[in-house]
């Protein structure tokens, strides 16, 4: 026990903390020590213990003191031990609470078992030894004021990690900002770019063939839109709403007429926000110029089924049509639920069941509502 020295807890300059175990008791050799029960803990360089209830109560011992080694089992009424035989008291030793010792071994009693850990990592740094790949942080003196050196050593130690935690995240944030703005420029560039493709399709709309300018636009339209428009370019309200419409009006006739004339809202707003790149729509903004289409006669139209569900739909699209789809399919198939419609016509189950939903509102379709779930089927009545 005299190899102990009194020390404030802390972990010092490139120590780290290897692991603790509760419920230690310390004998000097075969002797108790005059210490209650505590936390011992294994750094890479040291053995600290500390009492569990006066935490002031901590002292050391240095890794490097430890000759070896071993275990000794539990018997009745007995705890299973750890005996470290020690190399001989240093003569710079700092103080410690024995100043003398018969014992060239110390006992760790663990109470609340943990020993098999314990030991197994004491193992590994004894065979690594990490505590010689570090530069001392505390300057031998022969006074008694190096117990104070050490400790503010670790205060500063502790102050130099927390510092160099707090640049090195203010570096990463800075980085990500840089990222961030260097992403802004090449979108504008590329907004620019496809603007730039899209002028030359027009000035030589003679020297290309319509299979290129389809093929061209479809290029653009996966780059984004060529000239989006935006509050910074038309102003806000009306007016806004208004020039926003048109570009909706010329961009969604193509995904309408594959998705069979109708698409959900919900659709529309992730197409357009996609094409728009940087330059995202809001959902308000995307309802009130919908709603303009049927008064600046576009081709488009917005639909709001009796469920609330709103659809983009064309112009053409009819509504007898849709009807008699969903009749001719339910009845060559017998019945249908939506996720089957869906299915037979590509289209998304929640289209598919406001077209049923339709059907049946006018009369054609009735329904089965059952623990299998909703199925139509033709009305004969």
């Amino acid at each position: 026990m005299d190899r102990f020295a009194w020390t404030n807890g802390l972990l010092e300059m490139n120590e780290t903390l290897v692991i603790q175990q509760r419920g230690v008791k310390l004998y000097d050799g075969d002797d108790k020590a005059k210490l209650d029960v505590g936390v011992v803990l294994l750094t890479t360089h040291r053995l600290i213990w500390r009492d569990h209830k006066n935490h002031e109560c901590c002292i050391a011992l240095s890794l490097s003191q430890i000759i070896y080694f071993e275990e000794q089992a539990a018997g009745i009424g007995k705890s299973a031990k750890i005996v470290i035989h020690l190399y001989p008291v240093p003569s710079n030793k700092e103080p410690g609470p024995y100043q003398q010792s018969k014992f060239p071994y110390i006992k760790l009693s663990f109470k609340e078992h943990g020993q098999i850990e314990f030991f197994r990592r004491l193992t590994e740094e004894m065979t690594q030894k990490r505590w010689e790949n570090t530069i001392p942080q505390t300057v031998s003196t022969a006074t008694g004021s190096q117990t104070g050196k050490t400790r503010a050593v670790g205060i500063v130690g502790i102050e130099r990690k927390i510092e160099q935690k707090r640049k090195e995240t203010d570096k990463n944030i800075s980085e990500a900002f840089e990222d961030l703005s260097q992403l802004m420029v090449k979108a504008k560039e590329m907004v620019e770019l496809s603007r730039s493709i899209a002028n030359k399709i027009k000035d030589k709309q003679g020297d290309i063939t319509e299979d290129e300018t389809i093929r061209f636009k479809s290029y653009l339209l996966s780059m984004g839109i060529a000239n989006p428009v935006t509050r910074e370019t038309h102003g806000s309200g009306t007016h806004y709403h208004m020039q926003l419409a048109k570009q909706l009006g010329d961009m969604l006739l193509a995904p309408l007429e594959e998705r069979g004339g109708m698409m959900a809202l919900t659709e529309v707003y992730c197409l357009v926000n996609r094409a728009r790149g940087m330059e995202l729509l809001s959902p308000e903004d995307l309802v009130n110029a919908c709603k303009m289409f049927e008064s600046m006669k576009l081709p488009l139209r917005l639909r709001v089924f009796d469920s609330g569900v709103m659809v983009v739909q064309l112009q053409s699209h009819s509504e007898e049509e849709m009807i008699a789809s969903a009749l001719d399919n339910v009845t060559d198939k017998g019945s249908l639920t939506a996720e089957e419609f869906a299915k037979l016509l590509g289209l998304s189950v929640l289209l598919s069941k406001e077209r049923l939903l339709l059907a049946e509102k006018m009369g054609h379709l009735c329904r089965d509502d059952s623990v299998e779930g909703l199925r139509f089927y033709p009305n004969l009545f």
